[in-house]
């Protein structure tokens, strides 16, 4: 059910998208993208200290199997935390749950932190995982509705890339903590989750000054703060960047409500946009089993296979190729287009990793470190793409808890089994120190990013560079329109689209 208030043609969309580039854009992105660093700082201390947790004295004393439990926990949590705070994302604004959910963050870190057994570990990732699934849907929703469309495929696809800043940074970090003639044990692991919490609250330091989306202001009836917002955008980036602002043409119409029913939102995506869905579901599969299963589980792998005692150098370097790979192919999806980027690096990585799986017996730990750089160098963009796809090719009405619903489904498929599938495939080759057990989840992983990269070929949409109305035409423009009896001029055509 929806609560309407009146109708409205504005252009704040068409001014928001000819904006230059300016220092206002970079306050954007270091308040909202950088929460995805603590994402990667969270992952790889787990998968760091892995060693550290097993250990009954200094650490929790879990086991292969509960160290993939614990990722799987976390996970759990962020798929839950997206489709709770992302439905809340679209009812109650941006600003306001990526305040929230980043504030649960820093509190379930701490907790984790203090944990004083399995139990209690567990229950702590859960709950910091919920908060960074809610991150995921306010944060992509807030940056797509922000940035102008010409720049909005590199910069989406770099933030969540620095994912990978967060994954270096923990893999480092844990090198001197978890060194015994630097720190005592029993206390490195904690300070580890400590310090992410000393960053989080920086980042909502950051946030406070941060505004609302005016997109979501004018459709919710705020068109007046709307208004006042991108006003005050505009002064300051016509300031910063010393460029002239030109006028726009280029209107829309919307019949504004405060809240918009889920049957609605379900009826869109699922009747509106079926190909849309299967293509959104297929790339968050692929990427969220294949990252979950070998990342969750690398350190390890490493320790339990190769005898590596320090496994952060080699998630360090790892970790930076996933980082060059978003940064450096970002913006080939904007200009080389986003359907043979998505397509191309998904099956390229899979292919390759498919390859590493055969090989897998005769590479050491430098060797599979390196085919692990060289695949990611290209699943990471791919994969943060996927992120990028959710959050345009819906109405803007159901964007957050869009971008979430995918998140939650393809990750509970993907990235609950996979870190239990590889601890127990670690743990049943633990014994023999058989590394190509793990063989077959590679293999898996592989299947999973292909059939992604072929889906994205086929039904892939054409989105660099284009408005996020024209992409998707907002739910409420199609009823102002259809009230109208025919197309007004002020704004997209509706489209009953299917692609």
């Amino acid at each position: 059910m929806s609560v309407q208030t009146g109708r409205i043609t504005t252009d704040i969309p068409a001014r928001l998208d000819r904006l230059p580039w300016a220092r206002w854009h970079w306050l954007i992105v270091i308040g909202l993208g950088t929460v995805w660093i603590l994402d990667g700082l969270e992952v790889t201390i787990v998968g760091s200290m892995s060693d550290a947790l097993k250990s009954p004295t200094d650490g929790l004393g879990m086991s292969s199997f509960q160290i993939g439990f614990a990722g799987a926990s976390y996970v759990a949590g962020a798929c839950l935390g997206a489709l709770f705070f992302g439905q809340l994302t679209d009812r109650l604004g941006r600003k306001k749950l990526f305040m929230v959910s980043l504030s649960v963050y820093t509190v379930a870190t701490v907790l984790t932190a203090f944990s004083m057994n399995p139990m209690w570990y567990f229950g702590a990732r859960f709950i910091t995982g919920a908060g960074i699934g809610g991150e995921y849907a306010a944060i992509n929703s807030a940056i797509d509705e922000l940035i102008p469309a010409k720049y909005r495929g590199r910069v989406d696809i770099a933030i969540n890339g620095s994912f990978w800043v967060g994954a270096a940074a923990g893999a480092l970090l844990t090198i001197p903590l978890l060194d015994p003639t630097v720190i005592n044990q029993a206390w490195g692991w904690r300070i580890a989750f400590g310090l992410g919490a000393i960053l989080a609250v920086g980042i909502l330091l950051v946030r406070r000054n941060l505004p609302e989306s005016p997109r979501w202001l004018f459709i919710h009836g705020r068109e007046d703060e709307a208004e006042e917002i991108v006003q005050d955008v505009e002064r300051i980036v016509s300031e910063e960047s010393g460029k002239k602002l030109e006028g726009v043409d280029r209107k829309i119409t919307v019949r504004q409500r405060k809240s918009i029913g889920m049957v609605l939102i379900a009826k869109t995506v699922f009747t509106m946009y079926p190909k849309r869905t299967v293509l959104c579901f297929s790339l968050f599969v692929g990427q969220a089993f294949l990252y979950n299963a070998f990342f969750f589980t690398y350190g390890d792998t490493l320790t339990t296979f190769m005898g590596v005692g320090q496994t952060g150098y080699y998630i360090a370097i790892f970790a930076a190729s996933n980082f060059l790979g978003a940064l450096l192919l970002s913006r080939l999806f904007d200009s080389v287009g986003r359907v043979k980027m998505i397509a191309g690096t998904y099956i390229a990585s899979g292919l390759l990793l498919a390859f590493t799986g055969f090989i897998l017996g005769s590479l050491d730990a430098k060797t599979l470190t390196l085919m692990g750089a060289i695949i990611f160098f290209m699943a990471s963009a791919g994969a943060s793409a996927a992120y990028l796809t959710a959050s345009e090719v819906f109405p803007m009405e159901t964007r957050a808890l869009c971008i979430a619903f995918f998140y939650a489904i393809g990750t509970a498929v993907g990235g609950i089994s996979g870190p239990l599938f590889f601890g127990y495939l670690i743990d049943k080759g633990s014994a023999d120190k058989d590394i190509t057990v793990i063989a077959i989840g590679y293999f898996v992983g592989a299947a999973l990013m292909v059939g992604g990269g072929i889906v994205a070929a086929f039904l892939g949409v054409k989105a660099e560079g284009r408005p996020l109305e024209d992409i998707a035409t907002p739910l409420t423009a199609e009823d102002a329109d259809a009230e109208a009896g025919t197309d007004t001029g002020a704004g997209p055509t509706p489209q009953p689209a299917t692609t």
